[in-house]
């Protein structure tokens, strides 16, 4: 997907962007780490902003990077089960 700033995408996009589950881009959500517009009353819906996608891929590049050189996991459980 090709990432617009300006533009607002659904969480399960997001979601696809990142290979990640929907429940992972929710974590990220309430965690602080990606921003997020709530649209509408009640439980209403959510919305990133372009912007917000790009910042947080940024901010999870060393760690990804980390991961692919050590080729452990954040909790150092690389083969673990």
């Amino acid at each position: 997907m090709q990432v617009e700033a300006t533009r607002m995408y659904r969480v399960s996009e997001v979601a696809g962007h990142f290979e990640v589950s929907v429940a992972t881009i929710y974590r990220a959500i309430e965690s602080g780490q990606l921003d997020a517009l709530k649209l509408g009353t009640g439980r209403g819906t959510l919305r990133v902003t372009g912007a917000a996608v790009l910042a947080f891929a940024e901010a999870c590049a060393p760690a990804s990077a980390a991961v692919a050189a050590d080729g452990v996991g954040p909790a150092g459980a690389a083969g673990a089960r």
